[in-house]
């Protein structure tokens, strides 16, 4: 399994929440079990189980998939069913085939449901697993379709490729009791927000012996061979974030815990609420039962190229592109729609062309699976750590000829988001194709750290010239609405003045729809593209100062597209198609 083993999850779709056109149900399950805290005496416990849409009672030819997942103190069987939104996740994650159809398990550790006391709950949890063994599993397992041939230890254990177990706060200390005492049953694991207390408690968390006695029990048991994986998960506003942070940091400090195994990612901004467990949900379980079944494991097959038909998310986190796949699309969700590449649509875009979408798509893939580099980090890890929005940031490289001059292309979205998708990946990867050295570049929005992440990001290229194989003379900077105001102030004032080194002037800048209007004698020469019915920038304001510029003596070119409304990009199938040949051929003239 190819994943990055620590980075920031991605934001769960606005559309995952809402209710799907298939739903699961939902039914109670009460089942015998016994007081393992006090007397051993039989009781009744509940868990609630989630069939998935299209279960069917009497097709016992059909197994599926099993989730166990645990509340956290004070919680109750079923809390994972109240949430409907977290209902709604789990019915689209099944509707859109980001995993296969999934039966869930809402249980408790506590005998009676419910526990108003810290020290009782420790015990409960703690106990948790011989239920687990002994009773709750035997108890859904032999009434729902898992690939469990019966309900014996034996049978049990060999299905453990197909049963995972996850939790919140002390769910998430309960799942990693669940590894260190049922590694038998269970292969996947989702600990969120918290630690494992094998040994110590609250306050006395002993990360170092557990992570040994994890680490023995990975060796003793043949574990690395027979297959586990742990996705650890936290926000960075979790009031109890240190305690997972240091498990993770003791975890990632041992060999034996490679990413296969092992992960921990962060929700940037998360909370210890119910919002982030959903986020965890959504970003781990499609990591889950991969191995063993072919529509789950579809992000972990790599030889199938992406079409209009590929889910967004399928592609932001196909395993080719690491971490960051999740920049590959505006890191707000908010700022674009549809579920696949084919209904991609970006705010205050138009054109968007879902084949050229598409094209990209592959290409980065095919590239990144060839080795290639297809993708920059601008900041050091410190830098990141110190200021967490860098790490949305970087160049993605459309190689060119070895040698060839480059190009950085960068996408508007307003200041608001970064629409690469269709306003500079497309651009660069036609720039590759003439031959040209071509980067992206994502950047944080707000014009002061859009101006300071290109002015990093052109010393980047400058610094790592060799190795890139680029020409660094008369490089040129090209953008669309925020992004061409982004190439026009960096040509205008160098990127010494935004905190980039002192490096020469780009030979060109490329603009296409902003109404910028600034510019200076010194400016570089200036191609710009414009459509007379752009409703956001206004035409005439782009060829007021592309003939000012011109009067100056600075070589300009400028095209107002009739008809032609904001973002159309490449134009493809329009008046504009083929402006590209055009702004290369000027920029050629300042070679």
């Amino acid at each position: 399994m190819e994943i990055s083993q620590t980075g920031w999850t991605k934001a769960v779709p606005a559309e995952y929440t809402q209710a799907s056109d298939e739903q699961g149900s939902v039914v109670r399950l009460d089942y015998e079990s016994e007081d393992y805290v006090r007397d051993g005496s039989a009781i009744t416990k509940t868990a609630y189980v989630y069939m998935p849409y299209g279960y069917d009672e009497k097709d016992t030819a059909t197994r599926y998939n099993i989730l166990y997942l645990m509340h956290g103190w004070g919680g109750h069987a079923g809390e994972y069913f109240e949430f409907t939104e977290t209902k709604n996740l789990f019915d689209n994650l099944i509707a859109n085939g980001d995993i296969p159809p999934l039966i869930i398990v809402s249980a408790t550790f506590y005998n009676e449901n419910s526990s108003a006391d810290f020290s009782s709950s420790i015990e409960e949890f703690r106990a948790f697993h011989q239920d687990f063994e002994e009773h709750l599993m035997p108890a859904v397992e032999g009434q729902f379709h898992t690939y469990a041939e019966s309900t014996s230890p034996e049978d049990l254990k060999a299905s453990r490729d197909h049963r995972a177990f996850g939790g919140f706060s002390l769910g998430s200390v309960t799942t990693w009791l669940q590894f260190c005492y049922d590694y038998d049953y269970i292969r996947w694991f989702l600990p969120m927000s918290g630690s494992c207390w094998y040994y110590g408690t609250y306050g006395d968390f002993r990360f170092e012996d557990n992570v040994d006695f994890i680490e023995q029990l990975v060796e003793d048991e043949d574990l690395d061979e027979r297959g586990y994986f742990i996705y650890h998960a936290v926000g960075t506003e979790d009031a109890v974030k240190s305690q997972s942070i240091g498990m993770a940091e003791e975890m990632l400090s041992r060999e034996i815990f490679t990413p296969d195994h092992y992960v921990f990612y962060q929700k940037d901004g998360g909370y210890h609420d119910f919002n982030a467990v959903q986020e965890y949900l959504y970003n781990a379980l499609p990591l889950f039962f991969w191995e063993k079944n072919d529509t789950a494991g579809k992000m972990f097959s790599n030889d199938q190229p992406f079409t209009t038909d590929t889910a967004i998310s399928d592609v932001a986190g196909d395993p080719a592109f690491g971490d960051y796949g999740r920049l590959i699309f505006p890191v707000d969700t908010g700022y674009y729609s549809g579920r696949t590449l084919g209904d991609l649509r970006l705010t205050w875009y138009s054109n968007i062309d879902p084949d050229k979408t598409v094209e990209v798509a592959n290409y980065m893939k095919s590239h990144a699976q060839a080795g290639e580099a297809i993708f920059y980090d601008i900041y050091t890890e410190e830098e990141k750590a110190a200021d967490s929005d860098k790490a949305d940031t970087g160049l993605f490289f459309f190689k060119g000829d070895p040698g060839a001059k480059f190009a950085v292309c960068n996408a508007g979205g307003g200041f608001a988001y970064v629409g690469a998708m269709h306003d500079s990946f497309p651009h660069a990867l036609e720039l590759s194709k003439m031959g040209y050295n071509a980067f992206a570049l994502i950047y944080r929005p707000g014009w002061d750290t859009a101006m300071e992440d290109l002015a990093r990001a052109i010393s980047f290229i400058f610094a790592h010239a060799e190795e890139l194989e680029v020409d660094i003379d008369c490089y040129s900077l090209w953008g669309g609405s925020a992004g061409a105001r982004m190439a026009a102030d960096l040509g205008s004032y160098g990127t010494a003045y935004f905190g980039g080194d002192d490096l020469p002037q780009a030979g060109c800048v490329v603009m296409q729809y902003t109404g910028h209007s600034e510019w200076q004698k010194t400016d570089p020469p200036t191609y710009v593209c414009v459509g007379t019915s752009d409703g956001i920038a206004n035409w005439r304001t782009m060829q007021s100062r592309i003939d000012a510029m011109s009067a100056a003596g600075i070589p300009t070119e400028f095209h107002a597209y009739e008809g032609l409304s904001h973002g159309f990009g490449l134009g493809t199938g329009t008046v504009a198609e083929g402006w590209i040949n055009d702004a290369v051929a000027f920029w050629e003239q300042q070679m």
